[in-house]
């Protein structure tokens, strides 16, 4: 048995701003763990996520601090804010925006895991 407990501590610095305008943190995604993987997604205020898409991968966005608006597939926009759960089916098209004045902040879960090459930007579609 191993002599420490298996608990991930991602550093903050390893934040990336992507091509979507969006701000990730991977906290828990590994091939070890194929079966989900968790993200913390940081919008700046004013800023709308690019349009775009996960191939066969269900998202659940948990709603941390801030408030948005949603934006799924032909679903009208829904706002959102702390403690709300935003059920993303897979493949759907989605983007989101900050309509706050501080960083709108969730977890976005996927299952399976978020894979880059699952990943579509759907800006143009």
């Amino acid at each position: 048995m191993d002599t420490k407990p298996p608990i991930l501590r991602p550093h903050p610095a390893a934040e990336v701003l992507t091509d979507e305008r969006c701000h990730i943190l991977e906290l828990s995604n590994s091939p070890d763990d194929p079966e989900m993987s968790i993200a913390r997604a940081r919008v700046e205020p004013g800023v709308t996520t690019r349009w775009h898409r996960v191939r066969d991968t269900v998202e659940r966005y948990v709603i941390l601090d801030g408030s948005g608006r949603m934006e799924i597939g032909d679903w009208p926009p829904q706002e959102v804010q702390a403690g709300d759960v935003v059920m993303i089916p897979p493949s759907a098209r989605q983007r989101i925006a900050n309509v706050g004045p501080a960083d709108l902040v969730f977890l976005a879960i996927c299952t399976p895991r978020f894979r880059t090459e699952a990943y579509e930007d759907a800006e143009d579609a």
